[in-house]
């Protein structure tokens, strides 16, 4: 049973050393309650308080970790139903399934690996692969080490066969990858696998309480690191168990659910699959299995999981500093907008593609896009003129022109002040219109 606040304050030192970096002992009692902090915080517990408050100092979702030659993939520490409460902390795995009876693997596989796009200043990759066997164990650990020379990104190795999992992993010593999977007729054996090998284990059943029952039998034999898998082919019944999981774990604390889940959307509609998975991303899986792969279908799956899993209250932000774009020269104009990521790449992008020269001199405005700054009083003349200086650009430029983003034109005066020896200039108001404007007006 989960223990209060008051009652998790009474098994601590009480002396509010602050060593466990919040104020107080209450204050970090409190975030014990809500799974917000991890007892290992705090130096000072006695062994006895240790072993009573371990229970309540477990996370809801437990953090399960796959690793592979120095990458790691980890899901699970999540504390929130929905993103916009707090945020999501570790993305779901994106994982490319090959099968052992499939032709060259290790191109394949290749070609996969090194797939990255970059969204925004990051670099956007699949997370690891999936290996599935089809013939038997020689085969499995034949495409285990066709993977292995193509990619040292971590693995999922997929048997139910116990015999054929053992020749997986003997393939991946050293590792930690997640095996598929434990049911109702092996989970005894799988489980043995799991806990020789230091391997995740994936529990399968079609039901709540199928999942529940398994998922607690496997944790008795001492298997902590397992992640489930709600096995239905219907859609809405997905959706329904993932988010009955998701709930019962956090809002229950019910402990034979709280372990990241594993889905498999594949389809042989790739159109499907990518439906699926966009399900699978945003309700609540922490690792997914695609069955298609292609630049084309990974990248929007990719970016949602991006745009899903960053931080609400942490904008996305790139380098405050002075960006040359085109090869600019002493006399090319300087524009100027923030550090906000989509903004910046947003200018940028424009600027480039206009073919012309210009100095880009990106702000520190926490984060902001234009208007949001401005209204934050974060993005003014005074920071503007700021940057300037602080970038060194007066030593950089002989012709002082500078932009502004169009929807602040009303800094212009006050720019004009700050800057005495620069002509500043109004620019347009979206980015799209950038090119014409340094083509007409610079």
């Amino acid at each position: 049973m989960a223990l209060s606040g008051i009652q998790i304050y009474k098994l601590l030192p009480q002396t509010n050393c602050k060593d466990c970096g919040f104020p107080t002992c209450l204050a970090f009692a409190m975030k014990l309650a809500a799974k917000q902090a991890e007892l290992s915080a705090c130096p000072h517990v006695s062994d006895e308080a240790q072993t009573q408050l371990a229970a309540s100092a477990r996370p809801p979702v437990r953090l399960v970790t796959l690793k592979a030659n120095g990458n790691e993939v980890k899901a699970g520490n999540e504390t929130v139903l929905f993103r916009h409460e707090k945020t999501f902390y570790h993305k779901p795995g994106l994982f490319a399934r090959v099968r052992d009876d499939a032709s060259d693997i290790g191109t394949t596989i290749a070609a996969a690996d090194a797939y990255a796009v970059n969204y925004v200043g990051m670099d956007l990759t699949l997370d690891g692969f999936a290996v599935e066997s089809t013939v038997d164990a020689a085969a499995f650990e034949a495409a285990i080490g066709a993977v292995r020379s193509a990619s040292q990104r971590p693995l999922i190795l997929i048997s139910r066969d116990p015999a054929v999992m053992e020749a997986g992993l003997k393939a991946l010593d050293g590792e930690a990858p997640l095996i598929y999977g434990a049911d109702a007729d092996n989970w005894q054996a799988m489980a043995g696998l799991a806990k020789q090998y230091g391997a995740a284990l994936a529990v399968i059943a079609d039901s709540l309480d199928g999942l529940a029952e398994l998922a607690e039998q496997i944790a008795k034999t001492g298997v902590e690191n397992l992640v489930l898998h709600p096995a239905t082919e219907s859609l809405s019944k997905g959706l329904a168990l993932c988010t009955q999981i998701r709930r019962l774990a956090l809002k229950k604390n019910f402990q034979p659910l709280g372990y990241p889940i594993l889905a498999f959307p594949g389809h042989e509609d790739a159109g499907i699959e990518s439906v699926r998975a966009t399900q699978a991303i945003t309700k609540y899986a922490g690792f997914i299995v695609l069955d298609h792969y292609a630049p084309e279908y990974v990248y929007p799956l990719l970016v949602l999981r991006e745009n899903i899993y960053t931080d609400p209250q942490k904008p996305i932000q790139v380098q405050p500093g002075v960006y040359e774009i085109n090869d600019p020269k002493p006399e090319s104009p300087v524009m100027v907008t923030t550090n906000f990521s989509i903004t910046y790449f947003s200018v940028a992008n424009e600027v480039e593609g206009s073919g012309l020269p210009a100095w880009l001199l990106v702000t520190d405005a926490e984060g902001m896009s234009v208007l949001t700054a401005w209204a934050a009083g974060k993005f003014d003349a005074e920071r503007i003129a700021k940057s300037v200086k602080q970038f060194e650009l007066p030593d950089k430029v002989s012709k002082k022109v500078i932009v502004l983003p169009g929807h602040v034109a009303v800094l212009s005066g006050e720019l004009e002040e700050e800057l005495p020896d620069w002509e500043v200039r109004v620019g347009p108001r979206e980015a799209v219109d950038i090119p014409s404007f340094m083509k007409q007006a610079l």
